[in-house]
């Protein structure tokens, strides 16, 4: 499916809150300068209401994913209260001239959402209409900061519905990351219909899903995800990083990551960059459809069963 040469790790990094985009953005654009790696940065463009979190507490799994990774350390007090005891930042606003600067660097600069609490938390059960308003706000806004309509999409906490997938195509993306999987693929819906546009789902497991598991630290997390692409496949790979924790406190962990690409034969490029590389007319047909993954809470959207 991808083009003859060095293998491709495309690099997707997710930006969920004003804190995540003020402080940690800038320090992975310059690793990423540093070890000439292409990225695409995908943002949340409205209010961060991160507080709202809370109410995960009652789903199974999420407070042994908090024991393992800390939340405070990585989102700070004042984020985590956020939409409750604080009023909810504006990011996209307050935040317009750097989203700017990432694209003038270079970048790829895409969505991930308007609202990343409330689309991560209900856009799986909600009806077209709701799906529709909260991707249109997220299109006008990244409209009015960068000038031109967004081409890319890559959703919330790997949350989609058929209507989202559909609306990709609607709203003009030429293709998207919204959900986990194995290799780029055309999404249908249940009876085989294509829906949305070509899909590059994440490959490879996220820092936050490995670290506090099976006697994974901080210190040898990177050893693990480097054994995982060891033996290159024929499609790439896609890593999703998140600005608040390699852009943070995991900085060093990404940059041994990097560099241990490089020492693979990785080119390190964008979601784009390896979606321009891949042969279109022959992407396999998949089924979309919400599952669960080892080191993450509840259901999310994965590549399923492949249509012949």
């Amino acid at each position: 499916m991808a083009a003859a040469g060095s293998p491709l790790l495309a690099l997707k990094i997710d930006v969920d809150t004003w804190r995540g985009t003020r402080e940690g953005v800038p320090p992975l654009m310059e690793a990423l300068r540093r070890h000439e790696a292409g990225a695409t940065f995908l943002f949340s463009l409205g209010p961060d209401h991160t507080g709202r979190a809370i109410k995960r507490v009652f789903r199974p799994g999420f407070l042994s994913k908090v024991s393992r990774t800390s939340v405070v350390e990585h989102y700070g007090i004042r984020t985590l209260l956020y939409g409750t005891l604080l009023p909810g930042p504006d990011i996209g606003r307050r935040e317009a001239g750097l989203m700017r600067q990432v694209r003038d660097a270079g970048f790829e600069v895409g969505i991930h959402t308007w609202d990343h609490i409330r689309w991560q938390d209900h856009v799986a059960v909600k009806d077209p209409d709701w799906t529709e308003r909260e991707m249109r706000l997220a299109v006008k806004r990244f409209t009015e900061i960068f000038g031109e309509p967004p081409r890319t999409h890559g959703a919330a906490g790997w949350q989609m519905n058929h209507a989202a997938y559909a609306l990709e195509k609607d709203l003009g993306f030429d293709y998207a990351s919204d959900g986990r999987g194995i290799h780029p693929f055309e999404p249908v819906d249940d009876r085989g219909a294509p829906l949305g546009v070509a899909q590059l789902p994440t490959t490879l497991p996220t820092l936050d899903e490995l670290i506090g598991a099976d006697g994974i630290t901080t210190d040898n997390v990177h050893e693990h995800l480097l054994s995982l692409t060891a033996h290159p496949p024929a499609h790439g790979h896609v890593y999703t990083l998140h600005a608040e924790l390699e852009g943070m406190k995991l900085l060093p962990v990404f940059e041994r990551l990097l560099a241990g690409w490089r020492a693979q034969g990785y080119e390190l490029v964008s979601t784009r960059e390896l979606f321009s590389r891949l042969d279109k007319s022959r992407l396999p047909r998949h089924r979309v459809e919400m599952g669960e993954i080892p080191g993450r809470s509840g259901t999310l959207a994965l590549q399923g069963t492949e249509i012949v």
